[in-house]
């Protein structure tokens, strides 16, 4: 087992980087804002089917969130995420490097630059939350920018997010492989998120029903609206407090279904108190 380097500046991590790739190998980087669970753990384990070195990056980033989120709240546990993954290289080596940068590296003093995304990313996140994908495409952009890996993976749990960076790679020529991994879910299919620890025991119960009427909703034969509106009603009467969303949209442009949907995506967005939960499926 090798042991696990920390980069906490741009310069350390593109110097190891490029001393990696002067050697012909390959490398991956797995972003995520810590907490770190089973379903990035399986991230590094997908992309380690891709490249030869894996970076992870842990970095809550504030610019995707609103004043009103929760952003000071966001679980930070460094110390037990770097226990993860060193453990996580005790049967083999999978992850090489970890990138710690501080908000200053990110967002240096005079930082004046954001990015305004269209396409993928109207509808559904944005209709509650209009500053997000511009928050994510620019930390995202930094980050391919800072670590300059040749790929980089992101989990289908947030399935607008990962179409969204896909769009913004390839409108500003990025030179990385973006890559999709399935959503990795609990016993009773909800699918693994650091926000699933905010739920008491009787939220966690409410919340196993979530993918029970995602699958309806995917598997539908009604008409979209009809569809949509009974998993909503059906959200609600699972215990649900307020659902955002209950969708089903073309799955390569998350557009409205048309004549031209070649196949479908149902995504959902609903709440349990003060914590936000999303999943989605192939319809």
């Amino acid at each position: 087992m090798s042991e696990l380097a920390a980069f906490r500046s741009v310069d350390s991590l593109r110097a190891q980087v490029a001393k990696w790739k002067a050697a012909g190998l390959r490398v991956g980087l797995v972003p995520t804002m810590g907490a770190l669970h089973d379903g990035h753990l399986s991230l590094v384990d997908n992309i380690r089917q891709h490249v030869d070195r894996v970076i992870v990056s842990i970095f809550v980033n504030p610019t995707q969130f609103a004043a009103h989120e929760d952003l000071d709240t966001y679980p930070r546990q460094e110390a037990d995420d770097l226990t993860m993954l060193r453990a996580l290289n005790s049967d083999g080596d999978k992850v090489h490097g970890v990138y710690l940068p501080t908000a200053d590296e990110i967002y240096p003093a005079g930082f004046a630059t954001q990015i305004s995304m269209q396409g993928p990313a109207l509808g559904l996140e944005t209709d509650d939350r209009p500053h997000f994908f511009g928050g994510v495409a620019l930390v995202v952009a930094k980050l391919l920018s800072q670590s300059q890996t040749d790929a980089a993976i992101f989990g289908e749990k947030d399935y607008q997010q990962l179409l969204v960076i896909r769009r913004m790679a390839q409108d500003l020529d990025l030179p990385v492989e973006i890559i999709g991994a399935p959503i990795i879910r609990e016993a009773d299919g909800l699918a693994m998120s650091s926000r699933n620890a905010y739920l008491n025991q009787a939220q966690r119960a409410i919340a196993g029903h979530l993918n029970v009427i995602l699958q309806a909703l995917a598997r539908s034969t009604l008409p979209v609206a009809q569809a949509e509106q009974q998993a909503r009603e059906a959200l609600l009467a699972a215990g649900f407090d307020k659902v955002d969303y209950a969708s089903l949209r073309d799955g390569d442009s998350l557009a409205p279904i048309d004549a031209t949907t070649t196949h479908r995506r149902a995504l959902i967005a609903a709440r349990l108190g003060d914590t936000r939960l999303i999943d989605n499926m192939s319809a």
